[in-house]
């Protein structure tokens, strides 16, 4: 996400790459590495102004000569018109009526090259998704966007996912001097998983030729349809940057990666560390990169994709989502920024300076500025409308919960609607504002607090996943004969859910603030908070500081609080 653009400017002039470096995540799943046989892609959209909604952008037909407006995604700058589709699918969030899911990273790179084009990269996600009905046509669909109306945003990474294959591709713009861009996707072998958080991973690939069976550039994108095709890239990605002085190796050892965006502290530290946490989850053997995610050891690269140890659930993925760095070096409940109550988040600005010499906060995951975040999973056994389910959240991804939305639905749930509340207009019935308000109390005592958040989280989340399967059944039985009322079906649960959501979490809010006012914590038997036989309010628990805590406050002030003999 790139809504501060301030924020952005600042870093360029101060050639800080760490300090704006701090968006999205995504993790990639094939079908191959899953239990279920299911594709899962995820993203967290985060960023300190963006609002948590559900777009929608419902299913339509065009006259001959349509235009379309575009208005930048971070900015709502007017960028201009390009030639409306004659028809245009049915998207829900980042996932559209055909299962095809759609999320980025920000990475930034070389800052001169941020595109002068029309289209940025947010229109790019949205309007390839109301044009493709798979992840090859969405890569087509791409290329042809950036020819015919060039790029308007930084280097950009991208996760494109259907019910049979998952893609990454990276691009970049060409300065404003040309409005077009450089790219290349990369295909995610079956049985693999990859990742992306805002520094671009591909490095090398194989450039097509006679003897390339695997491999075509731009020039030849009619080909992609083909299966044996796993490497797309734009035609000009090496020459382009010979004519910039950015590369004068061989075409061989060529690197997008390297050349587009060099790796340093900042990207390993705050970007790769979080595809290091992944990785790590899911193969035991990637906890040997850590001297590269910690930023020590630069010429360390992890690649681009790996096969975990064994194969991952939605809750794997929900896991990863919902990292701080725990049980690392640079875990973010241990350390004495964490607090008395092992807070793992830290309010930026992410790098300090002190007596002369600089340091930095850690970057999770998990963090407390997202907008949304989702995991979409796409079956390929269902009809593409039911088998494609964006599991959708709001703020943190920690403590926030997700509820299913089926991709076919025809309407979305109100306390995700756009236009239910903005960042700064409070919304009683609003996901987003409730999510916080809940979030930002937990904040003040997280080891306590959170643990009665994640029973909720957890149970409402297990819940859902069971229902799923009924809905399913129902659903698929009813395609068969009349589509419409597969798609009542389950456009009426995920509402319903959404809705459920948020009443449980209302309840939540209002529970959490009589437990645990003032510092106290109330005492509770048999699921109700407990009292006295006079009906009076039995006295409170009074949690004690844990010892670290006691010594730094001695350390600090300990002879101004000594209690004398």
């Amino acid at each position: 996400m790139k809504r501060n653009i301030i924020t952005v400017i600042i870093a360029i002039i101060l050639s800080i790459n760490y300090n704006h470096t701090q968006a999205c995540t995504n993790f990639l799943v094939t079908k191959g590495a899953s239990v279920t046989g299911s594709t899962f892609i995820s993203y967290s959209a985060d960023s300190h102004v963006l609002y948590g909604e559900l777009y929608f952008r419902p299913a339509a037909q065009y006259p001959a000569g349509a235009m379309l407006k575009i208005y930048e995604w971070d900015t709502r700058k007017y960028l201009g018109e390009i030639a409306q589709a004659s028809e245009t699918y049915s998207v829900t969030g980042n996932m559209n009526e055909y299962a095809l899911a759609i999320g980025e990273t920000t990475y930034g790179g070389r800052h001169e090259l941020a595109g002068s084009g029309i289209i940025d990269y947010g229109n790019l996600i949205y309007i390839t998704l109301q044009r493709s009905r798979n992840a090859r046509e969405a890569i087509k669909t791409i290329c042809e966007l950036l020819n015919a109306y060039g790029y308007a945003s930084e280097g950009e990474s991208f996760s494109i996912s259907d019910p049979d294959e998952v893609w990454i591709l990276e691009l970049t713009g060409k300065g404003k001097d040309d409005k077009g861009a450089v790219w290349v996707a990369v295909r995610i072998p079956d049985g693999y998983v990859s990742g992306h958080a805002n520094h671009p991973r591909i490095t090398t690939f194989p450039l097509e030729g006679k003897k390339v069976k695997n491999s075509i550039s731009s020039k030849n994108i009619d080909k992609i349809f083909n299966p044996e095709i796993e490497y797309v890239y734009s035609e000009d990605v090496i020459s382009f940057a010979r004519k910039a002085g950015y590369f004068n190796g061989t075409d061989a050892e060529f690197s997008f990666s390297d050349t587009y965006a060099p790796i340093d502290f900042g990207a390993a530290r705050a970007c790769e560390a979080r595809v290091w946490s992944f990785f790590k989850q899911v193969n035991n053997e990637m906890w040997a990169y850590q001297d590269y995610a910690l930023g020590h050891n630069l010429q360390h690269r992890m690649p681009l994709y790996i096969k975990p140890d064994k194969k991952l659930s939605l809750e794997d993925v929900k896991i990863a989502m919902r990292d701080h760095y725990e049980g690392t070096q640079m875990d973010m409940t241990t350390d004495i920024g964490a607090g008395a109550f092992k807070c793992p988040y830290r309010w930026r600005p992410m790098e300090f300076e002190f007596e002369g010499k600089k340091y930095v906060h850690e970057r999770a995951t998990a963090t407390q500025q997202t907008g949304f975040w989702f995991i979409a999973e796409a079956r390929s056994w269902l009809p593409k409308p039911i088998g494609g389910i964006l599991w959708f959240a709001v703020d943190d991804a920690s403590t926030s919960c997700l509820t299913p939305v089926y991709c076919g639905i025809t309407e979305v749930p109100e306390v995700f609607a756009t236009g239910n509340g903005d960042m700064l207009t409070y919304s009683d019935k609003s996901a987003f504002w409730l999510f916080n308000r809940v979030t930002n109390f937990v904040y003040s005592r997280y080891d306590i607090i959170s643990q009665d958040v994640l029973k909720v989280q957890k149970a409402f989340e297990s819940e859902s996943e069971k229902l799923i399967d009924d809905v399913d059944k129902k659903a698929n039985a009813a395609y068969a004969t009349n589509p419409e009322d597969a798609i009542k079906i389950i456009t009426e649960f995920s509402l319903q859910r959404a809705q459920e959501m948020f009443d449980r979490w209302k309840k939540l809010d209002i529970y959490l603030l009589v437990k645990y006012m003032d510092g106290n914590v109330k005492k509770e038997k048999d699921g109700k908070f407990e009292r006295t036989e006079n009906n009076y309010p039995a006295s409170p628990n009074q949690p004690a500081l844990p010892e670290f805590w006691k010594k730094k406050i001695v350390e600090d002030n300990g002879e101004i609080l000594r209690i004398p003999d």
